[in-house]
């Protein structure tokens, strides 16, 4: 009986371990995504994080003003990168994000981690 309790904890042991992986580390999906960054911040009341805002245009009118149009939300874990974004608030840029299944207090508050971005030529 103790011989096969201590295989049940170390199976138990194993997929929780294998759980974790899948929620907090495997990506899910990546890509990018491009648009005007509208809003980037650094908040949180125990982990501070930097969370930015990009408005996806899909439709623009004659006067290069967006018709219809959509929020993408992110989070960047980089210091360097946040730097960068900071810099970059009301220009058109193209983010790459890695998309996870669940977010870490301590990662951003998103499940897109964004790891690379670069400024879209007018």
């Amino acid at each position: 009986m103790k011989k096969f309790l201590y295989w049940a904890i170390a199976i138990l042991v194993v997929v929780f371990c294998l759980w974790i992986y899948w929620k907090f580390s495997f990506t899910y999906s990546e890509g990018n995504r491009s648009g005007l960054l509208q809003k980037f911040s650094k908040k949180g009341t125990m982990f501070k994080t930097y969370e930015g805002e990009l408005i996806l245009s899909s439709v623009k009118s004659s006067a290069d003003v967006s018709l219809a149009s959509e929020k993408f939300f992110f989070s960047v874990p980089d210091e360097a990168l946040a730097t960068r974004l900071l810099t970059l608030e009301g220009t058109t840029v193209v983010l790459h994000y890695k998309e996870k299944n669940g977010s870490l207090p301590w990662r951003g508050e998103t499940l897109y981690l964004v790891d690379d971005v670069s400024v879209t030529p007018k």
